[in-house]
């Protein structure tokens, strides 16, 4: 943009170079050159002009709602003449035209009276309740009101008044009285989140924002068509469906006045009594910048931040309300050792001193690292997909310096030795790859063992935003379409079905057959197609090196999108059997000698270490002897079952956590550390972006790090790792490796499952409002989590029904249960179109703990049967 003042009416100054794809035009008498299809009021916001505003908002298309930005507007005629619009004009719908002249409310009374007009009638129904609104202190309203509207109210009349609040969902309560009918919501919901869940309803003085109604506004009802609707409900004298949406929480942020709030954070506290935190959400592996505001040493409520390369303004609702867990009940406070009998009896945990923790923990674990590590001793490392840059690289230095094993594993989830190579040879020390905005500008994106909506919130949004901006094509290598894939852009994503442990062939037939050539070109579009590749692609042999060998046909970037947000953190810092900081390959001689001499021992152990599946093995069968687990949920691993005898048969448990857990059952010693709200550090994203943050509150509580260097300095090694800066310090002194790589994964031989009557494939994902622990205690967003259901095909269903004597005509059941030797799980059938043979649930949600029940993970083979001999209805095609 360029900028120059005009001199008179006749505007004497010295034009600015003319470029074809700009425009110049005047504003408030300062002459501008701005691109085409600028709208006057972004116009006015380069040269520091403030127009007031309700409806507008950067991110969401102009709607021209509220009226509050108008402006006094001339324009050339035909022959050049210069003569004023009729009426004043709304600068957030009108682009920026060549020889236009705008004049906002400070040079022209014509658009201060209007404004002032428009200000007054928003206010002739507006309450008068500021002192006990949310909004109050940092609204819009109260704001534009003083500095645009009238000192004084013409309005004597009694004012409009609704009942209130009405519960659009568990977590989002409406006060219509205080609505402005910006239409905010209504259009974030369409735009950025593709939810029909909340639009204006009736017309003229009794038009109001409300909850999706099918009766008024005569719309199908996408959210009942597929069963995936809240566990919430509404009441039963409102009509329409609650929100459906990971996303509801933006429209609170987004509203100008008090109208939508929040039910966790309604009257608990005033904006100015906040103080506020710019923070790094823990929930996904996005790295999305929140805010944290707290008083008093709690944490009040948590905001979306703006950062217009990561998340934009948007996070999800876990994001945002999911943080109580870091102050709940079971929280642990203090240090707690357990003590043992003479016969070796476990007996209870009892609270002691910090340095009598750290002289118990020394003293285990120096018994338990005996010199033969490989036979019967030594000291096994699960530090958990869940920390920070700072503690993983901590478990990783202990691991190898203090235990002397390369026995450490983070991988809290399904995994696989072709998931190492392909994280060594593809992911650790690559920086800064595949970023999101080289996914909105993807030209296609192939989905393969991700599903975004769930396990990466951020990265579904960038995704619709990019298909409706562009025309971005997605695709997904998956059992069924679900509801997210069928919301990217207008005309949704496109599905390549695959069965469980199918995907390899699917890939390999992208790259060859002529049937998917389509899908092949978009990938190859000048070089702009991705690839994203989600952790669940781990648990299908070859899934990992098909994505390579098709990334190599097509010439797509390959990007890794985990489901923790510190998994890639975890993966860079070295805490994986074969790979040290930086991308290191353990095997690698030239590896060893420089770490070992940037760490200032004498040497590293050389032999790779067994993975989290292994230790846990060695653990119940005594080839290990002790264990250190930081954070690591048992419920998450693939057999929690194994993983709980083997912690009870292990000589020594040490554990780092925040809260009572599975593990602290079992543990000899137990170190309470640091929430995320109290402690500084970072998170290592996706895209490859680290995510530095500051510490939200005053705590005493310790960092994983901090810990760990205690328990080295009583076993006599200096860890060197005590402080936060010494931690940054040396990774960045160590840096990427830049010596040989680990070998890209080779392409295993998977054997196909064999079926017999009964049985299917299990396929399955982790939902993003689900059972985990980071949700506990958060009763109003647990509302709006989806109902859990089992998803079968119509043929699938409907041999069930006929061999387990459900309703005549082989109509399928209304539930099914799925059962292996372990347990059982019964939910309800939705009929999905989806490939035969297979049974998806999902992995964590109330009712359907697969792996806790099930003790398998997708992929697997599972008994299957009719619960019941009722019928339900099919799911249509077209949901």
């Amino acid at each position: 943009m360029t900028v120059t003042e005009s001199k008179g009416a006749a505007g004497t100054a010295a034009q600015p170079p003319a470029r074809p794809d700009h425009v110049t035009f005047t504003l408030d008498g300062v002459e501008m050159s701005v691109p085409k299809g600028t709208l006057v009021i972004r116009a006015a916001e380069q040269v520091g002009v403030q127009i007031p505003r309700f409806c507008d908002h950067p991110l969401l298309e102009p709607a021209g709602a509220c009226r509050q930005c108008l402006v006094d507007v001339a324009m050339p005629d035909r022959e050049g003449n210069v003569r004023p619009m009729p009426k004043p004009q709304a600068s957030c719908t009108l682009e920026a035209a060549p020889g236009m002249i705008v004049k906002t409310q400070h040079t022209s009374p014509v658009a201060d009276k209007a404004q002032q007009g428009v200000m007054e009638l928003l206010l002739i129904n507006h309450p008068l309740d500021c002192p006990v609104c949310d909004k109050g202190g940092e609204c819009p309203l109260q704001n534009q009101a003083m500095s645009n509207g009238r000192p004084t109210s013409r309005f004597v009349d009694v004012k409009r008044t609704f009942p209130k609040p009405i519960s659009v969902s568990t977590e989002i309560l409406l006060d219509r009285e205080r609505c402005v009918l910006c239409q905010r919501c209504t259009r974030f919901s369409k735009q950025i989140a593709g939810d029909a869940f909340i639009d204006l309803q009736e017309r003229g003085a009794r038009q109001q924002i409300g909850r999706f109604d099918t009766d008024v506004l005569d719309f199908a009802d996408p959210v009942a068509a597929d069963g995936d609707v809240p566990t919430g409900g509404a009441e039963p004298d409102e009509s329409g469906q609650p929100f459906a949406s990971y996303f509801s929480g933006n429209t609170v942020q987004i509203c100008p006045v008090g109208a939508l709030t929040g039910a966790a954070y309604r009257f608990r506290s005033r904006p100015f009594d906040l103080v506020s935190t710019p923070s790094v959400s823990e929930h996904d592996s996005s790295g999305s910048a929140i805010r944290v505001d707290h008083r008093r040493g709690t944490v009040m409520r948590r905001l979306a931040g703006e950062d217009p390369a990561v998340n934009e303004e948007w996070i999800t609702d876990k994001d945002r309300f999911a943080f109580t867990w870091q102050t709940a009940p079971d929280r642990i406070t203090s240090p707690m050792v357990r003590d043992r009998g003479a016969d070796g009896f476990r007996g209870e945990l009892r609270p002691v001193s910090w340095m009598e923790a750290f002289d118990a923990a020394a003293a285990g674990l120096r018994a338990a690292c005996t010199a033969d590590r490989r036979s019967d001793g030594g000291v096994g490392v699960l530090p958990g997909g869940r920390l920070t840059i700072e503690d993983a690289y901590a478990y990783a230095k202990f691991a190898r310096v203090v235990l002397g094993t390369n026995d450490v594993d983070h991988r809290s989830r399904v995994h696989s030795d072709e998931e190492l190579a392909f994280l060594g040879s593809t992911v650790a020390g690559s920086g800064l790859g595949v970023t999101f905005t080289d996914l909105e500008a993807a030209s296609a994106v192939l989905l393969v063992g991700l599903e975004p909506e769930e396990e990466a919130g951020v990265v579904f949004l960038r995704l619709r935003k990019g298909a409706r901006s562009h025309g971005l094509k997605a695709f997904s290598v998956a059992p069924f379409a679900s509801r997210g894939l069928r919301r990217v852009g207008d005309r949704g994503g496109v599905l390549l079905p695959a069965a469980p442990g199918t995907e390899p062939e699917v890939l390999d037939a992208v790259g060859t057959d002529d049937d998917l050539a389509h899908v092949r070109d978009a990938l190859a579009d000048d070089g702009r197609g991705v690839i994203l590749v989600g952790e669940r692609l781990a648990g299908v042999p070859g899934g990992y090196s098909a994505v390579l060998r098709l990334a190599g046909r097509t010439g797509a970037r390959v990007a890794w999108v985990p489901r923790r947000a510190g998994e890639r953190g975890a993966v860079e810092t070295g805490t994986l059997p074969t790979l040290l900081p930086g991308g290191r390959p353990v095997a690698d001689a030239a590896a060893r000698v420089d770490l070992a001499a940037a760490w200032s021992v004498d040497s590293l152990p050389a032999t790779p270490g067994r993975g989290t599946a292994e230790i846990v093995s060695a653990l119940a069968e005594g080839r290990l002897r002790g264990v250190v687990v930081g954070g690591l949920e048992l419920a998450d691993l693939p057999d929690p079952v194994a993983a709980r005898a083997a912690l009870e048969v292990a000589d020594f448990v040490v554990s780092l956590e925040v809260r009572a857990s599975d593990v602290t059952e079992h543990a000899d010693v137990v170190f309470p550390v640091a929430p995320p709200a109290e402690k500084a550090g970072a998170y290592w994203s996706w895209e490859g972006r680290i995510r530095p943050f500051p510490a939200a509150l005053d705590s005493a509580a310790l960092s994983d790090h901090r810990v760990l260097d205690a328990i080295a300095d009583v076993l006599g090694v200096r860890l060197g790792l005590g402080s936060l800066d010494a931690v940054r310090a040396e990774i960045e002194q160590l840096g990427p490796w830049d010596g040989a790589r680990v070998e890209p994964p080779a392409e295993p031989v998977p054997e196909p499952p064999r079926l017999v009557a009964g049985q299917a494939v299990l396929a399955g994902w982790r939902m993003l409002l689900d059972c985990g622990r980071s949700q506990d205690g958060e009763v109003f967003l647990a509302g709006t989590a989806k109902r859990p259901v089992a998803r079968m095909s119509a043929a699938t269903a409907a041999g069930l029904a006929g061999a387990g004597g459900a309703a005549p005509g082989g109509a399928a059941p209304r539930t099914v249960e799925v059962s292996t030797a372990t347990g059982a799980v019964r939910l309800p059938l939705v009929v999905t179109d989806m490939p035969d043979h297979v049974v998806w649930l999902p992995l964590n949600s109330p009712g359907s703990q697969v792996h806790r029940t099930l003790g398998v993970a997708p992929g697997a083979v599972v008994q299957v049967r009719a619960a019941d001999a009722a019928a339900t209805a099919s799911e249509g095609h077209g949901a």
